[in-house]
């Protein structure tokens, strides 16, 4: 009876009772997301910038130009000189023809979407040949081409270099690169890229990193916002747009890019081993793991000494090479990460035991190969 009297009861303040919810917080196994818009994290595919290249020559430099030995220089000369009524074809002079104060150079730019004629460009020169500076040079007229072959630009300007070379009696001193250089505003569009918006009823969003989930937030959010079924996610980057025919694309190309969206990025390590950079970044998850690392370090020096004979003798004298090598083992240093280490305790065991960068580097590909690193692992 007592236990039928206490059940009564418990039924009767169920109502009154607050449910509670109670969440477990993991350090590092909860994956990070940022607000971002789509505009940031997506392009329209079909919208997009265009290569373009060129070739030409540079004017008007002090004896910094290309040598003798580089043949094509000299023929763009010539060409050049052709399209303006002078013609060297017959010269007897033209073997010996000096080119040190020009220089062959291609020429590279981006064409942006929807550029039109009459607008400019920002290019980028760089030697061709083996002139050591492009200092106070003069770019001459040069077409750019695109990928089908069409010129979409004309090039000319001055140059702006980052650098110098100065060379006087076989010494040189040289800052930056001072044979590529660019030039604001050096080309101007002829051709436009055709693409017409108007005719575009089916549009598709490319995600920059890959990934469902972003995915499906992303049409979600577009949904929302446009208040109807608008956006579907197609795979881990592509997300279609249906558009009505009598909808203003760019109003609601507009309205869509402006729209914030959840993203999860990849937990990445990146790392350069040409220069010695790591970059960790902070969703990067570290497992349980003992390191052990070490070094032998192996010196071999080689010393040439003069063996001189007697002075009644008759020897020659010669030179004697006297080769030492040295060899140190280093012992082994020891780091533990326990659970929910993060990158900072990574980073400063790291220099606790003075880590150089190529150490760090063979660390964290040994850690990714033993499941210790949850990341991706990108070496440049």
């Amino acid at each position: 009876m007592r236990i039928k009297q206490f059940l009564r009861l418990l039924i009767a303040l169920l109502p009154c009772i607050s449910p509670v919810m109670v969440t477990a917080s993991v350090p590092g196994n909860v994956q990070r997301s940022k607000l971002s818009r789509v505009k940031d994290v997506a392009t329209v595919e079909g919208i997009r910038d265009n290569q373009l290249v060129g070739y030409g020559i540079v004017v008007g430099l002090r004896g910094t130009g290309d040598s003798q030995q580089t043949v094509f220089p000299i023929q763009t000369l010539v060409s050049t000189l052709e399209r303006m009524g002078v013609n060297l074809q017959q010269s007897p002079q033209l073997s010996n023809m000096r080119t040190q104060n020009m220089a062959s150079v291609f020429v590279s730019a981006t064409l942006p979407a929807f550029a039109r004629p009459g607008n400019k460009l920002d290019i980028t020169v760089s030697s061709a040949g083996d002139a050591r500076s492009l200092e106070g040079g003069l770019l001459l007229l040069s077409p750019l081409y695109g990928a089908d072959g069409q010129i979409y630009a004309e090039a000319q300007g001055p140059l702006v270099l980052g650098g110098y070379a100065i060379g006087v009696n076989g010494n040189l001193k040289q800052y930056n690169h001072p044979t590529t250089a660019r030039v604001p505003d050096g080309a101007m569009v002829e051709r436009a890229v055709q693409l017409d918006l108007a005719k575009m009823h089916s549009l598709s969003l490319l995600l920059n990193d890959a990934d469902f989930r972003t995915a499906e937030m992303m049409a979600a959010a577009i949904n929302k916002e446009m208040a109807r079924p608008i956006a579907r996610a197609v795979d881990s980057r592509r997300i279609m747009l249906e558009v009505q025919s009598s909808e203003d694309i760019p109003a609601v190309l507009a309205q869509v890019e402006s729209v914030e969206v959840q993203t999860y990025p990849r937990a990445k390590v990146v790392v350069n081993e040409r220069t010695g950079t790591v970059v960790i970044g902070g969703d990067v998850r570290l497992q349980p793991v003992s390191i052990l690392h070490g070094g032998l370090s192996v010196n071999v020096v080689t010393e040439y000494q003069v063996s001189q004979p007697n002075p009644f003798g008759q020897g020659t004298t010669q030179v004697v090479p006297q080769t030492t090598v040295q060899a140190q083992d280093q012992p082994a240093n020891r780091i533990e990460l326990k659970q929910g280490a993060t990158v900072d305790n990574l980073v400063e065991n790291l220099q606790q035991i003075g880590a150089t960068a190529r150490d760090i580097i063979s660390i964290l590909q040994a850690m990714k190969e033993a499941g210790a690193l949850e990341a991706e692992l990108e070496v440049l």
